[in-house]
């Protein structure tokens, strides 16, 4: 028989060891212990404990993934406010990124850089930029493969 007060607290204690507060850990082992009873009406569950305690680290795992592609949530008095915008130093980092990109993109040879820019920004095919060139479609290949080393060893590490 299973001491199910002891397998919930160390459960609870699995989620909170993982970063969630007790009232978090609580809710998620309420959750697991729903579904573990859900799943013995269709199914024999040969070790209940380890299926409540996976059950809680997914779901756990499932709510982090959540509330970071949503962004920071601020509740007041139980309103859901979700801000999904960069903070200031996502900002600060993606303009350093694009500042460094550009000086990058800068040490490429005109034509590379031309070529390059056509194809990823503007979404021209090889085909279409070997036209506007008078080039063949290999040497558009190159120039894109040349520029995308460039740019890529550039920003590497940074």
């Amino acid at each position: 028989m299973i001491d199910w007060k002891a397998a919930f607290a160390r459960v609870r204690s699995a989620l909170m060891r993982r970063g969630r507060t007790s009232d978090e850990a609580d809710d998620l082992v309420q959750e697991a212990w729903v579904r573990l009873a859900c799943y013995e009406k269709e199914r024999d569950v040969v070790q209940p404990e380890a299926f409540l305690m996976r059950a809680a680290l997914n779901l756990s795992i499932d709510a982090y993934r959540a509330r970071a592609s949503r962004g920071e949530e601020l509740v007041i008095d139980e309103v859901e406010l979700v801000d999904a915008a960069p903070t200031a130093e996502a900002i600060m980092l993606g303009r350093e990124r694009i500042a460094r990109l550009s000086v990058g993109l800068g040490r490429l040879s005109d034509r590379t850089r031309d070529i390059f820019l056509a194809h990823r920004i503007d979404g021209l095919s090889y085909q279409e930029i070997a036209r506007q060139h008078r080039l063949s479609i290999s040497a558009v290949e190159k120039h894109v493969a040349k520029a995308t080393l460039m740019i890529t060893s550039w920003m590497e590490g940074w």
